[in-house]
């Protein structure tokens, strides 16, 4: 009974109960620690971005950023209402965002498909409001598009894979998808962590569900 007093909210609070934030950005980006490119625009005319949750992003950057095509990531916080949040806030299920990776591709190199099936395939977009063990608000499945054009790869990619789970008899997907609105990048030391961090914590996994 005493736990459930602490227990974090597993709803998504609007901009009235959410917390209040703050104006000023809580990161200088510095180039990405693996390539040193920008982590934060302006970035070449050619790329595209979009931003995808899957969990703990420490692990999901650690995903995008190999693959060929893909010329940059980041990670921070979408979803939500609170300005400019800090990891805390977002941690305590006040903030309405979910963790995210921002990923800034090249689209004559890779396509979207191609992230889309790393998307899908790495991580359990059944589960609602957790990943695994992973539990809260912050931890949801989310893709948030910048075009509508990207919005239609990304309605039929999941019409595709929620097929595949279907006929291996599992859940619906739970993904929330939409356009992009605000998305705030996290501190310093969550940006490209594993490979700060090589024995750090990555919770990633997927349903075994291939694409």
């Amino acid at each position: 009974m005493l736990s459930s007093l602490f227990a974090k909210p597993m709803t998504v609070p609007d901009g009235v109960d959410a917390l209040p934030g703050r104006d000023m950005a809580i990161l200088s980006p510095k180039p990405h620690a693996v390539h040193g490119r920008p982590i934060a625009a302006p970035f070449p005319d050619q790329m595209q971005t979009i931003l995808v949750g899957m969990g703990c992003f420490w692990g999901a950057e650690r995903l995008f950023w190999g693959l060929d095509g893909v010329w940059t990531t980041s990670v921070g916080f979408a979803g939500g209402a609170t300005p400019n949040p800090t990891y805390e806030e977002v941690c305590s299920g006040l903030t309405g965002h979910t963790e995210i990776v921002e990923i800034v591709y090249d689209p004559n190199v890779i396509t979207l498909d191609d992230i889309l099936r790393c998307f899908w395939q790495e991580h359990n977009p059944t589960q609602g409001m957790r990943q695994g063990n992973d539990r809260g608000t912050q931890y949801r499945s989310a893709i948030y598009c910048s075009t509508p054009e990207q919005m239609d790869i990304v309605k039929a990619s999941k019409a595709h894979y929620a097929g595949k789970l279907h006929n291996q008899g599992m859940a619906g997907i739970t993904t929330e998808i939409g356009f992009r609105d605000a998305y705030y990048l996290a501190e310093d030391y969550h940006q490209q962590y594993l490979h700060k961090n090589p024995n750090g914590y990555c919770g990633l996994a997927g349903c075994g569900v291939s694409y």
